[in-house]
């Protein structure tokens, strides 16, 4: 099995979600990094758009896929990590570090316990096998 930090949540839509206060950044776990292939293009909202939990946010196209990216949250997005934009591969590279995507300002708190912790989504990935 993977290892998955276990200080973040995660969506069965395999993005993960870290919490600090009330923000919470947003990126895509390595298991869906390793499935997509290289990823050559991102497409993130602006600064002060509105993301919904389990709607789309966004776009990550690799050599394999076309991918929508879900929000695992609801709330204005405060921050994107252009970066990722410039240079797409450090999403398969870091992607828990300097791949993240988005930091979203949480505006239902309560969502977050609807995410996997660690060793939820690492048993899920497992079944998807």
């Amino acid at each position: 099995m993977a290892d998955y930090p276990s200080e973040l949540k995660y969506t069965k839509d395999h993005e993960w979600a870290r919490v600090e206060g009330d923000k919470v950044t947003v990126g895509i776990t390595a298991f869906a990094g390793e499935s997509l292939g290289d990823v050559v293009y991102v497409e993130l909202p602006e600064v002060g758009a509105e993301v919904k939990a389990g709607q789309p946010f966004g776009v990550v196209e690799s050599t394999k896929a076309v991918s929508e990216l879900f929000s695992p949250v609801s709330g204005k997005v405060v921050e994107r990590n252009d970066a990722v934009i410039d240079s797409p591969e450090t999403v398969n590279n870091d992607p828990y570090a300097a791949g993240w995507m988005i930091r979203v300002e949480l505006s239902n708190p309560d969502e977050l316990a609807s995410l996997l912790d660690a060793s939820a989504y690492g048993k899920f990935v497992e079944e998807q096998g």
